[in-house]
Protein backbone atom coordinates (compact mmCIF):
# COMPACT_ATOMS: atom_id res chain seq x y z
CA UNK A 1 0.00 0.00 0.00
CA UNK A 2 0.99 3.40 -0.39
CA UNK A 3 1.83 4.66 3.04
CA UNK A 4 -0.66 7.78 3.88
CA UNK A 5 2.23 9.23 5.78
CA UNK A 6 5.21 8.79 3.74
CA UNK A 7 6.10 11.76 1.64
CA UNK A 8 7.88 9.98 -0.67
CA UNK A 9 5.63 7.92 -1.79
CA UNK A 10 2.63 10.18 -1.76
CA UNK A 11 5.17 12.77 -4.00
CA UNK A 12 5.38 9.82 -6.91
CA UNK A 13 1.49 9.90 -7.26
CA UNK A 14 1.41 13.85 -6.83
CA UNK A 15 4.06 13.88 -9.49
CA UNK A 16 1.85 11.61 -11.97
CA UNK A 17 -1.22 13.19 -11.44
CA UNK A 18 0.74 16.53 -12.92
CA UNK A 19 2.25 15.12 -15.03
CA UNK A 20 0.00 13.00 -17.00
CA UNK A 21 -0.91 15.14 -20.22
CA UNK A 22 2.74 15.75 -21.15
CA UNK A 23 3.93 12.19 -20.65
CA UNK A 24 1.04 11.06 -22.82
CA UNK A 25 2.69 13.42 -25.63
CA UNK A 26 5.80 11.93 -25.03
CA UNK A 27 5.08 8.66 -25.60
CA UNK A 28 2.90 8.89 -28.30
CA UNK A 29 5.18 11.43 -30.19
CA UNK A 30 8.14 8.43 -29.55
CA UNK A 31 10.20 11.23 -28.16
CA UNK A 32 12.18 8.59 -25.25
CA UNK A 33 14.67 7.18 -27.56
CA UNK A 34 15.86 4.16 -24.87
CA UNK A 35 11.85 2.97 -25.37
CA UNK A 36 11.41 3.79 -29.27
CA UNK A 37 14.57 2.37 -29.78
CA UNK A 38 14.75 -1.23 -27.38
CA UNK A 39 11.95 -1.11 -24.28
CA UNK A 40 8.71 -0.80 -25.78
CA UNK A 41 9.44 -3.94 -28.33
CA UNK A 42 11.63 -5.61 -25.74
CA UNK A 43 8.20 -5.84 -23.16
CA UNK A 44 5.68 -6.30 -26.24
CA UNK A 45 8.01 -9.49 -26.96
CA UNK A 46 8.40 -10.57 -23.16
CA UNK A 47 4.52 -10.79 -23.27
CA UNK A 48 3.83 -12.46 -26.51
CA UNK A 49 6.33 -15.41 -25.35
CA UNK A 50 4.12 -16.39 -22.77
CA UNK A 51 1.28 -17.14 -25.56
CA UNK A 52 -1.38 -15.27 -22.92
CA UNK A 53 -5.59 -15.13 -23.38
CA UNK A 54 -5.55 -12.46 -20.78
CA UNK A 55 -3.23 -9.44 -19.50
CA UNK A 56 -3.40 -7.34 -16.57
CA UNK A 57 -1.13 -4.04 -17.05
CA UNK A 58 -0.40 -2.43 -13.80
CA UNK A 59 1.02 1.08 -14.24
CA UNK A 60 -0.56 1.08 -17.73
CA UNK A 61 -0.39 5.12 -18.19
CA UNK A 62 -2.05 6.20 -21.35
CA UNK A 63 -2.46 2.49 -22.50
CA UNK A 64 -0.01 1.87 -25.09
CA UNK A 65 0.66 -1.60 -23.69
CA UNK A 66 -3.05 -2.51 -23.16
CA UNK A 67 -3.28 -1.31 -27.09
CA UNK A 68 -0.19 -3.29 -28.42
CA UNK A 69 -1.88 -6.65 -26.71
CA UNK A 70 -5.04 -5.96 -27.89
CA UNK A 71 -4.11 -6.13 -31.55
CA UNK A 72 -2.61 -9.29 -31.20
CA UNK A 73 -6.31 -10.86 -29.85
CA UNK A 74 -5.73 -10.66 -26.36
CA UNK A 75 -7.85 -9.85 -23.58
CA UNK A 76 -5.94 -6.67 -22.04
CA UNK A 77 -6.79 -4.93 -18.98
CA UNK A 78 -5.16 -1.58 -17.52
CA UNK A 79 -4.78 -0.31 -14.33
CA UNK A 80 -2.78 3.05 -13.21
CA UNK A 81 -4.01 5.05 -10.51
CA UNK A 82 -3.87 8.59 -12.17
CA UNK A 83 -7.44 9.39 -13.47
CA UNK A 84 -6.50 11.23 -16.33
CA UNK A 85 -4.52 8.66 -17.71
CA UNK A 86 -7.24 5.91 -17.46
CA UNK A 87 -9.39 8.73 -19.21
CA UNK A 88 -6.91 8.91 -22.04
CA UNK A 89 -6.34 5.49 -22.45
CA UNK A 90 -10.57 4.57 -22.72
CA UNK A 91 -11.32 7.47 -25.03
CA UNK A 92 -8.46 5.90 -27.26
CA UNK A 93 -9.63 2.17 -26.50
CA UNK A 94 -8.19 -0.93 -27.77
CA UNK A 95 -8.90 -2.22 -24.58
CA UNK A 96 -10.50 -2.14 -20.77
CA UNK A 97 -9.17 0.25 -17.94
CA UNK A 98 -10.10 0.84 -14.66
CA UNK A 99 -8.59 3.05 -12.50
CA UNK A 100 -7.03 2.02 -9.23
CA UNK A 101 -4.02 2.67 -6.75
CA UNK A 102 -1.56 0.23 -5.93
CA UNK A 103 -3.04 0.36 -1.72
CA UNK A 104 -6.31 -0.90 -3.66
CA UNK A 105 -4.69 -3.62 -5.64
CA UNK A 106 -2.86 -4.57 -2.62
CA UNK A 107 -6.13 -4.86 -0.99
CA UNK A 108 -7.46 -7.03 -3.30
CA UNK A 109 -9.75 -4.81 -4.89
CA UNK A 110 -9.03 -5.88 -8.48
CA UNK A 111 -10.85 -9.38 -8.37
CA UNK A 112 -9.22 -10.13 -12.01
CA UNK A 113 -6.98 -13.19 -12.85
CA UNK A 114 -4.94 -12.47 -15.77
CA UNK A 115 -2.24 -15.47 -17.07
CA UNK A 116 0.45 -12.50 -17.33
CA UNK A 117 0.51 -9.67 -14.90
CA UNK A 118 3.24 -6.91 -16.31
CA UNK A 119 4.87 -3.55 -14.81
CA UNK A 120 6.26 -2.00 -17.18
CA UNK A 121 8.36 1.34 -15.80
CA UNK A 122 5.81 1.34 -13.49
CA UNK A 123 7.58 -0.02 -9.80
CA UNK A 124 8.69 3.39 -8.33
CA UNK A 125 7.81 3.41 -4.80
CA UNK A 126 9.23 1.02 -1.61
CA UNK A 127 6.66 -0.06 0.76
CA UNK A 128 3.75 0.44 -1.74
CA UNK A 129 6.02 -1.67 -4.12
CA UNK A 130 6.45 -4.09 -1.55
CA UNK A 131 2.97 -4.70 -1.04
CA UNK A 132 1.86 -4.84 -4.81
CA UNK A 133 4.02 -7.77 -5.06
CA UNK A 134 2.53 -9.54 -2.42
CA UNK A 135 -0.53 -8.98 -4.17
CA UNK A 136 0.02 -10.08 -7.85
CA UNK A 137 -0.25 -14.23 -6.68
CA UNK A 138 -3.43 -13.67 -5.97
CA UNK A 139 -4.30 -11.97 -9.46
CA UNK A 140 -2.47 -15.00 -11.95
CA UNK A 141 -3.90 -18.20 -13.51
CA UNK A 142 -2.77 -21.54 -12.67
CA UNK A 143 1.08 -21.23 -13.97
CA UNK A 144 0.79 -17.49 -14.74
CA UNK A 145 3.79 -14.96 -14.33
CA UNK A 146 4.79 -11.84 -13.09
CA UNK A 147 7.29 -9.73 -16.06
CA UNK A 148 8.87 -6.78 -14.55
CA UNK A 149 10.26 -4.21 -17.09
CA UNK A 150 12.65 -1.48 -15.09
CA UNK A 151 15.62 0.41 -15.49
CA UNK A 152 18.70 -1.95 -15.20
CA UNK A 153 20.80 -1.33 -12.02
CA UNK A 154 23.89 -1.03 -13.11
CA UNK A 155 22.76 1.25 -15.88
CA UNK A 156 20.83 3.54 -13.26
CA UNK A 157 23.16 3.98 -11.06
CA UNK A 158 25.00 6.35 -11.91
CA UNK A 159 27.91 7.70 -9.21
CA UNK A 160 25.75 7.40 -6.00
CA UNK A 161 26.30 4.03 -4.42
CA UNK A 162 25.45 1.03 -5.35
CA UNK A 163 22.77 0.31 -2.41
CA UNK A 164 18.77 0.78 -2.55
CA UNK A 165 17.22 3.87 -1.16
CA UNK A 166 15.41 6.75 -2.38
CA UNK A 167 16.55 8.60 -5.69
CA UNK A 168 15.90 12.07 -7.09
CA UNK A 169 13.56 11.50 -10.23
CA UNK A 170 13.98 13.55 -13.48
CA UNK A 171 12.14 14.10 -16.80
CA UNK A 172 15.24 14.29 -19.19
CA UNK A 173 14.49 12.89 -22.40
CA UNK A 174 11.27 13.14 -22.15
CA UNK A 175 10.59 16.17 -24.21
CA UNK A 176 9.11 19.90 -22.88
CA UNK A 177 6.01 20.54 -20.78
CA UNK A 178 6.41 18.52 -17.72
CA UNK A 179 6.60 19.96 -14.19
CA UNK A 180 8.44 18.08 -10.61
CA UNK A 181 9.89 14.88 -10.76
CA UNK A 182 8.66 12.14 -8.45
CA UNK A 183 11.04 10.38 -6.71
CA UNK A 184 11.97 6.74 -7.08
CA UNK A 185 13.42 3.89 -4.99
CA UNK A 186 16.76 2.52 -6.20
CA UNK A 187 17.26 -1.62 -5.92
CA UNK A 188 19.99 -3.43 -6.48
CA UNK A 189 19.63 -6.58 -8.08
CA UNK A 190 19.90 -8.15 -4.71
CA UNK A 191 17.42 -5.34 -3.75
CA UNK A 192 15.09 -7.35 -6.49
CA UNK A 193 15.37 -10.80 -5.41
CA UNK A 194 14.97 -10.07 -2.03
CA UNK A 195 11.07 -8.22 -2.96
CA UNK A 196 10.19 -10.93 -5.38
CA UNK A 197 11.13 -13.91 -2.85
CA UNK A 198 9.06 -11.59 0.03
CA UNK A 199 6.06 -11.52 -2.01
CA UNK A 200 6.38 -15.47 -2.70
CA UNK A 201 7.58 -14.94 -6.41
CA UNK A 202 10.65 -16.75 -7.96
CA UNK A 203 12.74 -16.11 -10.92
CA UNK A 204 11.95 -18.00 -14.31
CA UNK A 205 14.08 -15.80 -17.01
CA UNK A 206 15.90 -12.80 -16.02
CA UNK A 207 16.69 -10.59 -20.00
CA UNK A 208 18.78 -7.39 -20.07
CA UNK A 209 17.81 -5.78 -23.51
CA UNK A 210 20.81 -3.55 -25.05
CA UNK A 211 20.67 -0.22 -26.40
CA UNK A 212 21.86 -0.49 -30.36
CA UNK A 213 23.86 2.61 -29.71
CA UNK A 214 25.82 2.21 -26.08
CA UNK A 215 26.16 -1.23 -26.25
CA UNK A 216 25.16 -1.28 -22.50
CA UNK A 217 21.88 -2.63 -20.99
CA UNK A 218 18.79 -0.04 -21.58
CA UNK A 219 16.27 -2.50 -19.15
CA UNK A 220 16.44 -5.40 -17.14
CA UNK A 221 12.95 -7.79 -17.58
CA UNK A 222 12.35 -10.29 -15.18
CA UNK A 223 9.78 -13.14 -15.59
CA UNK A 224 8.09 -14.60 -12.18
CA UNK A 225 5.96 -17.65 -11.06
CA UNK A 226 4.66 -17.71 -7.71
CA UNK A 227 5.75 -19.83 -5.50
CA UNK A 228 3.87 -23.51 -5.56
Amino acid sequence: MIERGDPQEQAILAAWHANASPWTAAVRGQRIESRRLVTDQAIVDAVLAQAPRRVIDLGCGEGWLVRALAAHGIDALGVDAVAALIETASAQGGGRYRQLDYEQLGAGELHERADVVVCNFSLLGADSVDALLRAVPGMLEKDGVLIVQTLHPLAACGELPYRDGWREGSWQGCGEGFGDAAPWYFRTLAGWMAAFAAAGLRLKDLAEPEHPHSGRPASVIFTLAADA
